[in-house]
């Protein structure tokens, strides 16, 4: 009895000394990272930070249990200059470099991925091409609009047939008179239920891949909201109709033919990816860390044990080094004309990483972990269709193996 008691005393001390023991200042940037980041950056994080949470946060959860989108957000983020901010002053750019768009994507996916992706693709899918294979009028028309949240686009390039293998497209463009008709499809599309612009992605008569700008107010084509989603229920995603859709030859984007037009546009969005899911896997941790050492069972918090500590280290680890390659991406991205491969591999990664970070940290919460009152579990549904879109974790895969090998593995 008397050894009985003296364990029960050491164990009763041992949690008391845990109380009192502070972590390290530094646990959520131990290499500091953030010390890598100019002034320009730092103020741009901050004020994305700061609508993120005040303005965006508040909102998610009924967003999300109602499947609803507002639109009013996109013109929000625009009075703050934080979509295409890389885009130049001359069309009401920000003029920042890609680190300040990614830290946008870092701190609006620590709320929701599915907001992410609406400022993804008006700044990446829409005003990026119209910027690089756009008229010179075009761009005067669209660009600073919808920098400003006044107009909102959207990017059509998935069928419901080809996801992947966008070549075989089977929406047509065919020459008439002084323009095109559009005949086609595509499906999940990000914004189309909402959008004022589409980009839309079509084959012509002799296989060549073609970029238009269809117009609402000019141009006939449906758009069709996709209701029942379970991942990303506070985006906007639909479909786009074309039948006999006609538009002039000055609604084309003449800068750029095949396949490179969509793709580039791509990998813009995905190195936004590889920021945002960083954001995402961040909140998680973060949440997981404050619930273990809240929670306590049998008279100790839970952080006390030895596997939660566990994981909540390769946490930490993953979203720094996680971290760490976004900003390397960036600052290249800035520096020279990157190998794309480099983009697919981070994409890649850090949607996975996301995933993992997730369910380890629902895992920590328990039962509580698919409350929607602690966010881990919406933020866990979300990565799955972020880990999707954009190109699979498969489809990167091979595109690195090409990268690697010189051998095409697609087929």
């Amino acid at each position: 009895m008397e050894m009985q008691w003296v364990l029960k005393r050491k164990i009763n001390l041992m949690a008391n000394n845990f109380e009192k023991t502070l972590p390290d200042q530094d646990w959520d940037d131990i290499l500091g990272i953030s010390d890598e980041f100019s002034n320009e950056e730092k103020l741009v994080q901050k004020t994305a930070h700061e609508y993120s949470s005040k303005e965006l946060f508040p909102r998610v959860k009924e967003a999300f249990k109602k499947e609803i989108f507002d639109k009013s957000i996109l013109q929000e983020l625009g009075k703050l200059g934080l979509i295409a901010p890389t885009i130049p002053a001359k069309y009401d750019g920000a003029e920042l470099n890609h680190v300040c768009y990614g830290l946008i994507a870092y701190e609006i996916e620590k709320v929701d991925s599915g907001y992410r992706s609406a400022m993804s693709v008006q700044s990446s899918l829409v005003i990026h091409p119209i910027f690089e294979f756009g008229s010179d009028e075009q761009k005067k028309k669209y660009i600073p609009e919808l920098i400003k949240g006044k107009l909102i686009g959207c990017f059509g390039l998935t069928e419901p047939d080809h996801g992947s293998d966008p070549s075989s497209m089977q929406t047509t463009a065919k020459k008439a008179g002084n323009g095109w008709v559009l005949n086609g499809s595509k499906t999940w599309i990000t914004n189309a239920p909402i959008a004022d612009v589409a980009i839309v992605w079509a084959k012509t008569d002799d296989y060549d891949i073609q970029g238009f700008i269809l117009d609402k107010n000019k141009h006939k084509f449906r758009a069709e909201k996709i209701d029942g989603k379970l991942s990303l229920r506070a985006s906007s995603t639909g479909q786009i109709h074309m039948d006999e859709t006609h538009v002039d030859d000055d609604c084309r984007l003449p800068s750029v033919s095949g396949l490179k037009g969509p793709f580039s546009c791509l990998n813009k969005a995905r190195f936004g990816i590889s920021w945002g899911t960083v954001g995402a896997a961040e909140f998680c941790w973060h949440t997981a860390r404050e619930y273990a050492l809240d929670r306590k069972q049998f008279n100790r918090p839970i952080a006390s044990n030895q596997l939660i500590q566990k994981d909540l280290v390769d946490c930490q680890t993953q979203v720094t080094l996680a971290k760490l390659g976004a900003l390397k991406l960036g600052r290249e991205l800035d520096k020279r004309k990157i190998n794309p491969a480099a983009i697919s591999l981070l994409k890649r990664n850090n949607c996975l990483m996301a995933l993992d970070i997730a369910r380890k940290s629902r895992d920590i919460l328990g039962g509580n972990g698919i409350s929607e009152d602690y966010h881990i579990i919406r933020h866990l549904l979300n990565l799955e269709t972020v880990n999707t879109y954009e190109g699979t974790s498969n489809i990167h895969s091979l595109i690195l193996g090409r990268s690697q090998t010189g051998i095409q593995a697609f087929y």
